[in-house]
C-alpha cells in the first residue's frame, strides 16, 4: 500500500512538470532543435510603459493648513510651490480625510480610508473590518499597479500607517510600503521624528543617517536622496519612468528647522494670529482662492484674543510660528532641488507634480503651544506657558518637541473654523497643487480649479495620467473598486461639472457629509482636539448645516433654518456609512490609544534579551512596564582598564522614558516624565569583572513609584519617582539594549549610540 502511495505520488508530480514545462514551451515562441544553428533564440518582452509614459512625484507635506503657504494667501513664503501653481492648477475645493494615516491610506489606494481599516490613525486601531489597519489585499494602490506596469517605484519619508507591532525588524512586511507597490523604501515607521536626528529604515534595514552631526537635516537627507535615486534609475534605464512620492515630517511636530531659515522670519508674526487671519484672508481673496464676499469664520472661543495678551506670551507665541515657518520654507527649498534636478536632466515637463497635504492644521500643542508633544500623547494638554517660555531661545532645535500654539494653527486654517481631525473644514480643506507640462495645456497655467474632490480621487487621476487601467486582479485577488474619480477632466477645462457629489467624512466620531454644494457636520469629540478624550454621547452631538456655494468657510449654520436639508443629509450619511464600514463609532483615542500599546506586548514574565544588536524593538512590543513593579536585570563583564560605560537598556529618550547605563563607572537610572527627569546614580563604582547590576522599581501608588539600584545585590542608591508614563514614552523612539538608537534622555550626559561591550546579558522582570 505504502509503495503503491508513492508511486501515484510520483506519477502526481511529473505530471506536474509536465504542465508546467507545457505551459513554459507555449510561452516560448522561438525554436529548439538539435543543435544551436539549428535552433532560434527567444525572449519575452519585458513589460513596459507606453512610450512618453510621464513620471510621477507626490510631495504629500503633513499638517499644513489651508492658508498656511503664499499659493494659497499664506504669509509663508513657498516659492517652489508658487512656481509650481504658476506652471499648473491650484484646487480650491480639495479634501481630505483630517489625518494623517488615513489620508495616507486613501491617497495611495483610492478608497475610502474605512474600506481600508483605517478608519482612524493606526495607533488607536481596533479588531473591526473598517478600523483594524490592515488594508485588504482586494484594494491595492497606484505604486502597485505602475510597478506592474513598469514605472520604477519609490518613497522617501513618512509611511505611519502600519500597525505599531508590525514596525520592527520581524515584519511582517506586507504593510510596509514594500507590501504595497514601492521598490525603494528610505524613510520611518512612525507618526514622526527628530528632523536632525531621525530613526529611518532602508527597505527592511534599520539606519541611523546621523548622530547629531553638525549641518544634518532630514530634508536635505531625503532631497539628496530622491535625485540620487532618479540619477541612478536613469543612467540604468534612461527610457524608464519613475514613480515617487516624498513624504516629508515637516510640518508635523516636531518643528525643526536649521538656525537661518528660523532667523529669516524673526518678527515676521508680530502682528499676531488674529491679525495674521485677516491678511490671509485678504491675500486668498485677491487671489482668487476663496470667493468675494468670503466670511471670516470666528476665532475658537478657547482661544484668547491676542491682544489681551501679554508681552511675554506674545513674544513666546510668535517665536514659536517663527520655527514653524522656518520649517515649512526649509522643506520647500529642499523640494525645489529634486524639481530643479528634473528640469536640468529635461525630466520636468513630462512629471505629473502634486502637492497637497494630508490634513489639516494640527491644535495639538493647545492654548500655549509645547515644548513636548508627548505630553499630549499622554493626556496633557496645556503645558503651562511658564513651563514652555524657558524654552523661547531654543524653540525649533534638537532638544524639544515643538508644536504651535492653536491660535497660530487656527490661522494657518484660514478662512475656516477648527483643526486636523475635525470634520469640518478646518480639519479636512486642503491646498492641492496639479503641474504637468505634456499633459495640462499652457494656457491653463496659474488657473483656479473649483471642482469638489477628496483625497480618494487622486490615485486614479495618476492612473489615467500615465495612460493605464486599473486591473481587475491582481496577484490573483480581485479588486473592490475605487471609490475616488479622476480629476483629468478638470485639467483643461476650468468649469467642467463636478464628478464629485458625495462624500462622507468621519474621525473619531466626528462626521460629515457633502452633498451637491451641502454639507452638514458634526463634532463628536470636543473642538479641542488637544483633548484625548471625547465628551457626552452620539445622540448629544449637534449637526450643523451649510450651503458651501454661498458660505465657503462655513461661517452660517442654517440647520434652524433648513431642519429637512438637515435630516435629508443625516439620513444620507447613514447610508454612506454603512457601504463604507464607518461603524462603530468611537471617539476616546487615549483609551484606544493605550489598548494598543498592550495589544501587542509580550506576555510573558520574564524576558531575556542578548547583544549586540537587540535594538529598534518598537515600544509595543517592548517589556510592558508602565504602571507595574519590574527589574532591569543587567549580567556585564567589565574589563580591568574599566572600560564598561555604555547603555544597558533604552526606551524613548528625549520626550519621555528611561535608561538604565554605567556612565563614569557608576550606575545610574534616568526616568524622563515629558521633560521631568529623576536621575539615581549609585553610590559606589561598578567594579571590574563579572557583576550583576540591577534596578528594581516597586509601585507605591498608579504611575508613581520607587527606584532602586543594586550591585551585586547590594543596595547601591535609592529615589522616588512621583510620576510616570501612562500611554507612551515616544511614538518615534525604541526600546535598545546595548546602545541608544535613539536620543539621550538628558542631553549632553553621553553620545548616542552610547554601546555598551561590556553587557552580557539583559534580563527585564516583570511584576503587577
Amino acid at each position: 500500500m505504502k509503495q503503491q502511495f508513492s508511486f501515484f505520488t510520483a506519477l502526481i508530480m511529473l505530471l506536474g512538470i509536465i504542465q508546467i514545462n507545457a505551459q513554459e514551451n507555449k510561452e516560448f515562441k522561438g525554436k529548439i532543435g538539435n543543435t544551436l544553428p539549428e535552433s532560434e533564440e527567444y525572449w519575452p518582452t519585458p513589460v513596459a510603459p507606453a512610450k512618453d509614459a510621464p513620471n510621477v512625484l507626490v510631495w504629500l507635506i503633513d499638517d499644513m493648513g489651508y492658508g498656511h503657504s503664499s499659493a494659497f494667501g499664506g504669509l509663508t513664503p513657498m516659492p517652489t510651490i508658487d512656481k509650481l501653481a504658476e506652471n499648473g492648477l491650484r484646487y480650491n475645493n480639495f479634501h481630505t480625510t483630517a489625518l494623517c494615516s488615513p489620508s495616507r491610506a486613501s491617497i495611495a489606494a483610492g478608497r475610502n480610508h474605512h474600506n481600508l481599516g483605517m478608519g482612524s490613525h493606526s495607533l488607536t486601531a481596533m479588531g473591526f473590518p473598517g478600523y483594524n489597519a490592515h488594508p485588504p489585499a482586494s484594494a491595492k494602490g497606484f505604486a502597485d499597479i505602475l510597478k506592474k506596469e513598469g514605472w520604477s517605484t519609490m518613497f522617501l519619508g513618512k509611511w505611519d500607517h502600519t500597525p505599531q507591532w508590525e514596525g520592527t525588524f520581524a515584519g511582517p512586511f506586507d504593510r510596509w510600503p514594500s507590501g504595497d507597490g514601492w521598490e525603494h523604501f528610505y524613510g520611518f515607521m512612525s507618526g514622526d521624528m527628530n528632523n536632525f536626528n531621525p530613526i529611518m529604515w532602508v527597505d527592511h534595514t534599520p539606519v541611523q543617517p546621523n548622530y547629531d552631526a553638525p549641518g544634518y537635516h532630514v530634508n536635505k537627507d531625503m532631497s539628496t536622496k530622491a535625485i540620487e535615486w532618479i540619477s541612478m534609475l536613469k543612467a540604468s534605464n534612461h527610457k524608464k519612468p519613475f514613480c515617487m512620492f516624498w513624504a516629508t515630517g515637516a510640518v508635523h511636530a516636531p518643528h525643526h528647522a536649521p538656525k537661518n531659515w528660523i532667523k529669516k522670519f524673526e518678527g515676521k508674526f508680530d502682528m499676531g494670529y488674529d491679525k495674521a487671519r485677516e491678511l490671509i484672508l485678504a491675500n486668498q481673496i485677491e487671489m482668487g482662492i476663496v470667493p468675494k464676499g468670503t466670511k471670516l469664520s470666528a476665532r475658537d472661543e478657547e482661544i484668547p484674543a491676542w491682544e489681551t495678551l501679554n508681552d511675554k506670551e506674545k513674544a513666546l507665541y510668535a517665536r514659536q510660528m517663527e520655527a514653524f515657518a522656518g520649517q515649512l520654507a526649509y522643506t520647500d527649498y529642499e523640494f525645489g532641488k529634486i524639481l530643479d534636478y528634473l528640469d536640468k536632466i529635461g525630466e520636468l515637463d513630462n512629471t505629473i507634480v502634486i502637492f497637497t497635504s494630508d490634513n489639516g492644521g494640527s491644535a495639538e500643542g493647545a492654548l500655549h503651544g509645547t515644548f513636548n508633544e508627548n505630553g499630549f500623547f499622554n493626556g496633557m494638554p496645556n503645558i503651562p506657558y511658564e513651563t514652555n517660555a524657558q524654552y523661547i531661545n531654543e524653540w525649533g532645535n534638537k532638544v524639544g518637541v515643538w508644536h504651535v500654539t492653536a491660535g497660530w494653527t487656527q490661522a494657518g486654517n484660514t478662512p475656516f473654523q477648527f483643526y486636523k481631525q475635525s470634520a469640518h473644514r478646518g480639519g479636512n480643506a486642503d491646498a492641492l497643487v496639479v503641474s504637468w507640462p505634456k499633459g495640462i495645456d499652457p494656457e491653463n497655467n496659474g488657473q483656479i480649479r473649483e471642482q469638489y474632490h477628496h483625497i480618494i480621487d487622486i490615485c486614479p487621476t495618476i492612473l489615467e495620467a500615465c495612460g493605464v487601467e486599473a486591473p481587475k486582479v491582481i496577484d490573483g485577488v480581485e479588486q473592490i473598486p475605487f471609490d475616488g474619480t479622476p480629476m483629468n477632466y478638470s485639467f483643461n477645462k476650468p468649469k467642467a461639472k463636478d464628478t464629485r457629489t458625495v462624500q462622507y467624512y468621519e474621525l473619531f466620531g466626528n462626521r460629515a457629509i457633502y452633498a451637491d454644494g451641502w454639507t452638514a457636520v458634526t463634532l463628536h469629540r470636543d473642538k479641542r482636539p488637544w483633548i484625548l478624550n471625547a465628551e457626552g454621547t452620539l445622540a448629544d452631538d449637534k449637526w450643523e448645516l451649510y450651503n458651501l456655494k454661498e458660505d465657503f468657510a462655513q461661517s452660517n449654520d442654517l440647520a434652524a433654518k433648513y431642519p429637512e436639508k438637515l435630516e435629508e443629509l443625516k439620513a444620507l450619511f447613514e447610508v454612506e456609512a454603512k457601504k463604507n464600514n464607518v461603524y462603530p463609532l468611537d471617539g476616546d483615542i487615549g483609551p484606544r490609544f493605550a489598548k494598543m500599546q498592550a495589544q501587542a506586548a509580550p506576555k510573558e514574565k520574564e524576558l531575556v534579551y542578548w547583544p549586540p544588536a537587540a535594538i529598534r524593538v518598537h515600544e509595543s512590543v517592548s517589556p510592558p512596564l508602565k504602571g507595574k513593579s519590574h527589574e532591569l536585570i543587567a549580567d556585564v563583564d567589565i574589563p580591568s582598564n574599566g572600560d564598561g560605560d555604555g547603555m544597558l537598556v533604552t526606551a524613548g529618550g528625549r520626550t519621555s522614558g528611561y535608561a538604565f547605563m554605567v556612565l563614569d563607572q557608576q550606575l545610574v537610572y534616568i526616568y524622563n516624565f515629558v521633560g521631568n527627569r529623576t536621575v539615581l546614580m549609585s553610590s559606589e563604582n561598578v567594579p571590574t569583572g563579572k557583576s550583576q547590576l540591577k534596578m528594581v522599581f516597586t509601585n507605591t501608588d498608579k504611575y508613581e513609584g520607587d527606584a532602586e539600584l543594586f550591585i551585586n545585590n547590594k543596595s547601591v542608591g535609592k529615589v522616588h519617582i512621583p510620576k510616570t508614563i501612562p500611554i507612551t514614552y515616544s511614538i518615534e523612539e525604541t526600546f535598545d539594549v546595548g546602545q541608544d538608537t535613539g536620543s539621550p534622555i538628558i542631553e549632553d550626559t553621553y553620545a548616542v549610540p552610547f554601546k555598551n561591550t561590556a553587557l552580557q546579558k539583559l534580563t527585564v522582570r516583570i511584576g503587577e
